[in-house]
C-alpha cells in the first residue's frame, strides 16, 4: 500500500531518522540537487536496486520527485511496495514544495538552490 505525505510530516520522520528517503528522478537532477539523506533511483526499481537504496523493507520509504505532476515518484513507489516494503509513501509535493518552503537541498547546485523553484 503506498499513502502520501505532506512535507511537515516527512520533516518529522527525516528529523526522529526513522525514513528511508528515495528521489526517483535521472542521476544529473539528483546530482544537481537533491533532499538531505536522500538516495537516488534513476529509472526502474528492481529488487536489487531497493536493496541497495532501502534495505530495512520494514521502515518507512518516502519517494518523491519534482512535484505534483511529477509521476515518477508513484511509479517507483509502487515498486518498492511491490517488493515487500510494508510502509511505502509519497511526498507528492517533491523538490517544488520543499524549494517552496525555503528548505536547503544537498547537491551541487545546493548553496545556490536552496528556496528557488523546481
Amino acid at each position: 500500500m503506498v499513502n502520501r505525505i505532506n512535507r511537515e510530516d516527512l520533516l518529522v520522520l527525516l528529523e526522529a531518522g526513522t525514513v528511508q528517503l528515495v528521489e526517483a528522478l535521472p542521476a544529473a537532477a539528483f546530482a544537481a540537487e537533491h533532499l538531505p539523506g536522500a538516495r537516488n533511483v534513476p529509472g526502474q526499481v528492481s529488487a536489487e536496486l531497493a536493496a541497495q537504496v532501502a534495505p530495512d523493507r520494514g521502515a518507512t520509504v518516502v519517494v518523491y520527485c519534482s512535484g505534483p505532476y511529477c509521476n515518477r515518484s508513484k511509479i517507483a513507489a509502487a515498486a518498492f511496495a511491490r517488493l515487500g516494503y510494508a510502509d511505502v509513501r509519497v511526498y507528492a509535493g517533491g523538490k517544488a514544495d520543499w524549494a517552496e518552503a525555503g528548505l536547503a537541498f544537498d547537491g551541487s547546485r545546493a548553496s545556490v538552490g536552496a528556496g528557488r523553484p523546481a
